[in-house]
């Protein structure tokens, strides 16, 4: 079992930055993969990034490529989301989620936090 509790999101100007962290707890295998994914009022909810616990590859949203960046420290059980020039359109919960392996779904979920972005 993994239990993950996202931090870190709050109210930003556009053009601002935040960094979202995500703890997990429990056992973390290299071959689990470690995504980030957001919701938006009215809209469903939509893959942001991901990584590989065990290699780092990273993968991004088209909407998000160049602006966002996944890290994570493996020591700490902590996956970390820098957002960097952020617009309204980013506005949204943003969750925390683990995957067992690159081929499946994600079986663990955190609870959210909320990112708003004013204009």
């Amino acid at each position: 079992q993994v239990q993950l509790v996202e931090s870190g999101g709050g109210l930003v100007q556009a053009g601002g930055s935040l960094r979202l962290s995500c703890k997990a707890s429990g056992r973390i295998f290299n071959s689990y993969v470690m995504g980030w994914f957001r919701q938006a009022p009215g809209k469903e909810r939509e893959f942001v990034a991901r990584i590989r616990w065990g290699t780092g590859t990273t993968d991004y949203a088209d909407s998000v490529k160049g602006r966002f960046t996944i890290s994570r420290d493996n020591a700490k059980l902590m996956v970390y989301l820098q957002l960097n020039v952020l617009n309204p359109e980013d506005t949204a919960v943003y969750y925390c989620a683990a995957g067992l392996n690159l081929g499946s779904q994600y079986a663990y979920w955190g609870q959210g936090t909320q990112v708003t972005v004013s204009s």
